[in-house]
């Protein structure tokens, strides 16, 4: 007899509560990191936005706005490239995180384009960032309740 759920909800966090702790033990270094924090908020919630993640969009999108984001600001943000809305490093960011999170082979000139406003450190920071919050996305999309 086969059995099929409508909504395959899964308590992941509790389930491999070692596994899911590193990771939001590693989010909370990488906001320690010396990164301000708000670049990298804006980076995890346009990777939120590509990775489809409505509770990550809300919970990110709420926290530019605690940070002193306008909300007209905050709805600009998957159009950023055609607004002024975003300053250049904001905008380099936001470059990196599409790049990372859509794949892209050839990073050399947007690399080369970091190191000139951020150290070694803070590409490595800022870097690992964006893909656990693609980690993240993809472990709430597939396995939590919808929100």
């Amino acid at each position: 007899m086969q059995i099929c759920r409508k909504f395959f909800i899964m308590n992941y966090k509790e389930i491999a509560k070692e596994t899911i702790g590193n990771l939001y033990k590693a989010h909370t270094s990488i906001r320690k990191s010396g990164i301000d924090e708000k670049l990298i908020a804006l980076a995890e919630l346009r990777v939120s936005q590509i990775n489809g993640c409505a509770y990550c969009c809300s919970y990110h999108a709420k926290e530019l706005s605690d940070f002193g984001f306008e909300q007209d600001v905050i709805n600009r943000l998957p159009g950023w490239k055609h607004t002024h809305a975003f300053n250049e490093k904001q905008k380099l960011v936001l470059s990196w995180a599409e790049a990372l999170t859509y794949h892209d082979p050839d990073l050399s000139e947007l690399r080369e384009k970091l190191s000139q406003d951020f150290t070694d450190r803070e590409i490595v920071e800022l870097t690992a960032g964006i893909t656990l919050m693609s980690a993240l996305n993809k472990l709430r999309i597939s396995l939590a309740k919808k929100d």
